[in-house]
């Protein structure tokens, strides 16, 4: 009777077998190139430090958590409010914009120690250390956002949206230059397309999808105002409430400064201009949109550029101002600047309305403004809105503030107050720490990329968090001028 020889059965991995096994790559020369994940407890974001000092001098986190209602009971709770704010936005400004992320960013120790837990290798449950992540998970965070729309068992971490917002406002404001005579309040209507049956989506032919349509008002690189609307409905739609929030919280930092309004065609409306000019020293140059009876008026300066352009035959601009009113919706006649173009495309005839000062300069960062003047006022002034929708786009592109893909309107406005908070830990480590550097005028990504992203290996002791950066970093001199001046803003703020 013949035996039949079984093969024996391969021994489990061990997590550590499975995190000593070598990962092989091309050879280098004589050299093999090994790989493995024995390095210990490292972290690729180190830069995260800095962004905890920031958010300590300004209070993000903490004017945030004021907002928020906890009605968890307290020996239960495992993470504070502020524990789970400050990680999404840490996470947010380091590039981690999906709450998925979190399943793996948990881990981190670095993180941990930034968003404040004092035991940034185990979690603290029930008063007692125990094994696992420090952070919390994606399912808890989830819960963080939805907690207004659901009275369920689950959900007991409830947000005011009224505080919210002039807590972003708050914060805003208190970035503004104390020293500034002008400050310029740029609007902006972006379209952010939805990612399924969001509540509050609609169909927008401009943006080719469903999607929101929020009101931004921005003053030079700081966003005070994130308002998610729906797209059913005017870009000007709620501007004149938002203004009347706005302007008062900058005068009450800055009392008796200048206000300039300014937007593009999508605000020209006539309770905007009203409001405006019934205001103490709050003007505005908005967009005015074209119309037969408005190039009637630019014809003497389009027959002037068509002669120049006849003799040059380069492109030509000639500018032109006069009196306009609308035959029905304008209460008054308004004093309007048009842009008399020719290019080799044809003719671009463009126009804004204004109220300026009469005599007074108005600056636009390194330019000053003579508003006595047409082409100054439409390319100096005007044109430099530009430079807000730059601001906008790196709120989208680096920070993910389109990710609006939960199912309540509610919750995608807490996420995009976040993203604008986010966004505002970034300004202030571009504005406050790399002030007079080559990115003193990076975007936040480069931000990030540059000062933000350093490899960092994390050891926790009773005494101690010991984080030793790369030894290969190459801007270890920009980092410690960057470390420098974030102790001295902490110091002022406490």
């Amino acid at each position: 009777m013949s035996r039949t020889k079984t093969r024996p059965q391969p021994r489990p991995k061990t997590a550590t077998a499975s995190l000593r096994q070598a990962g092989l790559f091309s050879d280098l020369g004589s050299r093999q190139v090994v790989a493995d994940f024995t390095g210990g407890q490292l972290s690729s974001d180190g830069g995260a430090l800095l962004l905890r000092q920031i958010d300590l001098g300004l209070g993000v986190s903490r004017e945030l958590a004021a907002c928020f209602t906890d009605r968890r009971h307290p020996v239960f709770v495992e993470h504070q409010v502020r524990e789970l704010l400050g990680q999404r936005l840490l996470s947010l400004a380091l590039g981690y914009e999906d709450v998925n992320d979190h399943e793996q960013l948990r881990a981190d120790p670095l993180l941990a120690a930034c968003v404040g837990k004092e035991e940034p290798t185990a979690r603290t449950a029930l008063g007692t250390l125990q094994e696992g992540p420090a952070l919390a998970a994606p399912s808890t965070l989830n819960r963080l956002e939805l907690g207004n729309q659901r009275t369920d068992r689950y959900h007991k971490i409830r947000f005011d949206p009224a505080q919210v917002e002039a807590c972003v406002l708050k914060l805003g404001v208190r970035c503004l230059p104390q020293s500034a005579e002008w400050i310029i309040l740029d609007l902006d209507a972006m379209g952010h397309l939805v990612h399924g049956l969001q509540e509050g989506r609609h169909f927008s032919a401009y943006y080719d999808g469903y999607c929101y349509l929020p009101l931004y008002i921005v003053a030079g690189a700081v966003v005070l105002w994130a308002q998610l609307r729906s797209a059913d409905q005017d870009a000007a739609q709620g501007v004149v409430a938002a203004l009347q929030k706005v302007v008062p919280a900058v005068r009450q930092r800055l009392p008796g400064v200048k206000i300039l309004v300014r937007g593009d065609s999508g605000f020209c409306r006539e309770d905007l201009l009203s409001w405006c000019e019934a205001q103490a020293e709050v003007y505005y140059c908005v967009g005015l949109s074209k119309n037969p009876r408005l190039v009637q008026e630019l014809e003497p300066a389009l027959v002037a550029a068509r002669a120049a352009r006849c003799l040059t035959g380069a492109a030509v601009r000639r500018f032109a101002e006069f009196k306009y009113q609308t035959r029905q919706t304008w209460s008054q006649a308004r004093r309007v600047v048009g842009k008399a173009e020719i290019t080799a495309e044809g003719e671009n005839p463009r126009f804004v309305v204004c109220h300026l000062p009469e005599k007074e300069p108005v600056p636009e960062e390194e330019r000053v403004t003579d508003p006595t003047q047409p082409d100054q006022v439409y390319e100096a002034l005007y044109c430099a809105r530009g430079q807000m929708e730059n601001v906008l786009k790196q709120q989208v592109l680096d920070l993910g503030a389109d990710r609006l893909s939960t199912h309540y309107q509610g919750s995608n406005q807490l996420r995009l107050w976040l993203a604008t908070l986010a966004y505002l830990l970034l300004e202030r480590v571009r504005t406050l720490l790399l002030s007079g550097t080559e990115y003193a005028r990076a975007t936040v990504g480069t931000v990030r990329a540059k000062v933000l992203k350093v490899a960092a290996l994390v050891t926790v002791s009773v005494r101690r968090v010991y984080v030793q950066l790369s030894s290969a970093y190459p801007w270890q001199g920009l980092f410690r001028q960057c470390h420098a001046r974030a102790m001295r803003l902490v110091a002022a703020a406490t």
